[in-house]
């Protein structure tokens, strides 16, 4: 019994320590506690972790390194504010072993992390009450018609918009990352089962954009 009590207070001291600093502001952003979702809602809450995101780390497999994981920091969007669709879009170049990767081999993943958007508190970033999500599947072109193109363009500048100005001779082009499976961990207890159609489904309320 002394045993179990001991474990129902480090977890009881875990999540006050999230609460108590849920207000603090980071990279001046400011995110409440109101505005992630509740960890019982997994498709939420994964669907909040993209939208809320500017970067992650992207995972290709390095045909230059022997087939070795190559992972990058990179900026992607999932759609225009209040209208993500959680589709992860990137601007990236060939210059820039990523988009070459992904040219001979489109097996990618994208990680992110709550920690970036200020709800975490004074937690470690590998605490599990600070949310972190891998999308795994295909690196794709994003030109698979000039609707696709103008969506991921949309949803780029809006939200880097430093992106417009970039060398145009460094012939960026637009990517996408279509998502063959999702590990999202947003509490103790190990990873949330979640589907890819469950993601996408899921619904977001307007507050949970708001920066």
């Amino acid at each position: 019994m002394k045993i179990e009590a001991l474990v129902h207070l480090v977890s009881v001291i875990y999540v006050v320590s999230v609460l108590l600093g849920m207000h603090e502001a980071v990279h001046g952003r400011l995110l409440s506690a109101k505005d992630k979702p509740s960890p019982k809602n997994a498709a939420a809450t994964a669907r909040w972790l993209v939208s809320q995101n500017s970067w992650g780390v992207l995972n290709t497999i390095s045909g230059e390194l022997g087939g070795a994981p190559f992972g990058n920091v990179v900026s992607f969007s999932d759609g225009e504010p209040g209208k993500g669709s959680g589709i992860p879009y990137f601007y990236l170049t060939t210059l820039d072993p990523t988009a070459r990767n992904a040219g001979k081999d489109q097996r990618a993943s994208l990680t992110i992390s709550e920690h970036p958007i200020g709800t975490c508190g004074k937690v470690d970033p590998e605490n599990p009450t600070c949310a972190k999500i891998t999308l795994t599947g295909k690196l794709r072109y994003a030109n698979g018609s000039p609707k696709e193109k103008e969506i991921a363009k949309k949803a780029l500048f809006s939200k880097h918009p430093e992106m417009k100005y970039w060398p145009k001779g460094h012939n960026f082009q637009f990517f996408k990352l279509d998502i063959e499976n999702i590990f999202l961990i947003d509490w103790f207890g190990g990873p949330k089962p979640l589907t890819v159609d469950q993601y996408l489904q899921a619904k977001l309320t307007e507050h949970a954009f708001n920066l």
